[in-house]
């Protein structure tokens, strides 16, 4: 079984998002990782874009897939993880810590609140295999 920290918020598009104040950082889940296999190369926004959410905001490349991210939450890139240009592989060993994709000043805080829980998210992946 896939890893679902309880302390985040879950997409149906598999991405996560931890929030701290007015800020969000975002990544993609541990099933997600698994789900592409070996991740070669992230595409990243630069700092200062804005997103609403559920809108893509950069590619994860693997060995068996180019697929799009998708912003949990609305709100402006403020921090991009600049180590996965050299180092992707760090989505597939630590999703939910040195492998996070990028930060965000929350425009709406209320988006939140319409992400699944943990436990949600595990049922919502059960579901879906």
């Amino acid at each position: 079984m896939s890893n679902i920290p309880e302390d985040l918020h879950y997409s149906k598009d598999h991405e996560w998002v931890r929030v701290e104040g007015d800020t969000g950082t975002v990544g993609i889940t541990d099933h997600a990782q698994d789900s592409l296999g070996d991740v070669v190369f992230v595409e990243l926004p630069r700092v200062g874009e804005k997103f609403e959410a559920h809108e893509a905001f950069g590619n994860v490349e693997s060995v068996k897939a180019v697929s799009e991210l998708f912003c949990p939450v609305s709100g402006e890139v403020t921090e991009v993880n600049e180590t996965l240009q050299d180092e992707p592989e760090k989505v597939n060993t630590d999703p939910y810590g040195a492998g996070w994709m990028i930060r965000l000043r929350l425009s709406d805080p209320g988006d939140v609140d319409r992400l699944m829980t943990a436990a949600e998210y595990e049922d919502y992946t059960k579901a879906e295999e």
